[in-house]
């Protein structure tokens, strides 16, 4: 099987995140599609082994900030490449909390807050079903591909990612 033929898949860039008790945590995903409209509803998956996935479950609901390409690459870095359970990746960051879930509030060109109304365990991740319960758009910044992060800033995906293959 020629696994590259995915890579034609067209993926967008995001922070997914929740909240770890009192303090804000998350990491970048790249699955995050809109299924439905009425009411509008997310589909996001994420590694079993993310913390975000054990603090989503917990919380009940979770949020995405939707990347720009003019976002800052240690953005990527610090909430691709580290783990939650071990810092807190919004210290670096300004964000402030949308129906009670943090959001990015630079770099971005939208935001949305959904409760958990499901998921689905998979091998290695798990699937989220969230009901949008806030939206907001945020300027006019082209949303960030996964294909330029990997094409223009040159990006490396994290094993974790659903999309990575190995060199």
């Amino acid at each position: 099987m020629d696994t590259k033929a995915l890579m034609s898949l067209s993926y967008g860039m995001y922070v997914l995140s929740t909240m770890d008790g009192n303090r804000p945590t998350g990491c970048i995903v790249n699955s995050a599609i809109q299924v439905s409209s009425e009411p509008p509803t997310i589909a996001v998956c994420v590694n079993k082994n993310n913390w975000t996935n054990a603090c989503i479950k917990i919380a009940g609901s979770f949020a995405l900030s939707i990347l720009s390409e003019d976002i800052k690459p240690i953005t990527i870095g610090k909430f691709g490449f580290f783990s939650g359970k071990n810092i807190n990746k919004f210290d670096e960051f300004q964000y402030e909390l949308l129906d009670k879930m943090p959001v990015l509030k630079e770099g971005i060109c939208g935001r949305i807050v959904c409760k958990l109304i499901g998921m689905k365990e998979l091998s290695t991740h798990t699937l989220f079903l969230g009901e949008a319960i806030a939206a907001e758009q945020k300027g006019e910044a082209k949303p960030m591909t996964y294909n330029y992060y990997h094409t223009v800033i040159k990006g490396k995906s994290p094993e974790s990612a659903p999309t990575y293959q190995k060199s």
